[in-house]
């Protein structure tokens, strides 16, 4: 199951589709008052709710939350989404459907304040963004007008995305060392098995670090010490294959001494034990 994503820019204070401007108000009210367990809204393709869950525009996800802050003189409406697998792939991979608008509804179930009823997902910024707003604002009625829940609902112009995924939860790292536990757990195998577990257990934990590392690496750009630390996790799991030829001789050798023959019996056919 996706991990929720990062927190990321939806919203910015300022034109919309319909000829008017985002108040702040709007989108501090939208940051204080969302609730998933109260209306939550979904992430949806181009404004279009579809009906059937095999289409195009099916829904995409959930958010999440909201936040408001104010970047460079403007204030900013953050959302966290919980992606589907299609979302991830369509924005990360594909690179479609790269940016986000938002829609508000002003008046939220007579409460008097903004809230947050949908997240669309979309190619044409232009065509929400400043072509649409002049058009949109000189027609007689509002060609988006379909795709509101409400007639009176802004649609917002559109902001580019990434969808980056937050880092695994405790409870994620807690199953991978409850799965490592239960490899070098194994009371009743040989001696044999007993090794050939543990040395899976290291190989698991080092491949993991390498992971890390290559992560690391990336996003800091350090080649030398991504290098050095790669060939620290290569020696780790060289010393478990070391350990386990030396463990392979050691089975060879007998666990006690062999008893010697019985000697000084005056009986004609001595016993050994």
């Amino acid at each position: 199951m996706p991990r929720p994503s990062k927190f990321f820019r939806v919203a910015t204070e300022g034109a919309t589709t319909d000829g008017r401007l985002i108040n702040r108000d709007w989108l501090t009210q939208m940051a204080a008052s969302y609730d998933p367990a109260k209306y939550g809204a979904r992430v949806n393709m181009e404004h279009v709710r579809g009906f059937y869950p095999d289409s195009t525009f099916r829904a995409y996800g959930d958010v999440l939350a909201l936040k408001a802050e104010e970047v460079d003189g403007k204030m900013c409406l953050f959302a966290q989404v919980d992606p589907t697998e299609d979302l991830i792939s369509l924005v990360n991979d594909q690179r479609q459907k790269v940016y986000t608008s938002i829609e508000i509804d002003h008046d939220f179930a007579d409460t008097g304040a903004a809230y947050l009823v949908g997240l669309a997902i979309t190619d044409s910024p232009a065509s929400l963004g400043t072509e649409m707003l002049k058009f949109c604002a000189g027609a007689t009625e509002n060609p988006l007008r379909m795709r509101k829940q409400k007639p009176e609902n802004s649609f917002t112009a559109a902001e580019e995305t990434l969808i980056e995924l937050e880092a695994e939860s405790a409870q994620t790292g807690e199953s991978f060392f409850a799965r490592i536990k239960a490899m070098i757990g194994k009371k009743d195998a040989g001696s044999a098995e007993r090794f050939a577990s543990i040395e899976q257990a290291v190989e698991a934990i080092a491949e993991s670090q390498r992971e890390l590392v290559e992560q690391a690496g990336s996003r800091q750009g350090d080649d030398t010490k991504l290098s050095e630390q790669a060939q620290e996790i290569d020696g780790l799991k060289q010393q478990v294959q070391d350990l386990k030829a030396a463990f392979a001789t050691l089975e060879k050798v007998p666990a006690t001494e062999p008893r010697q023959p019985a000697t000084g019996s005056t009986t004609a056919h001595p016993t050994t034990f």
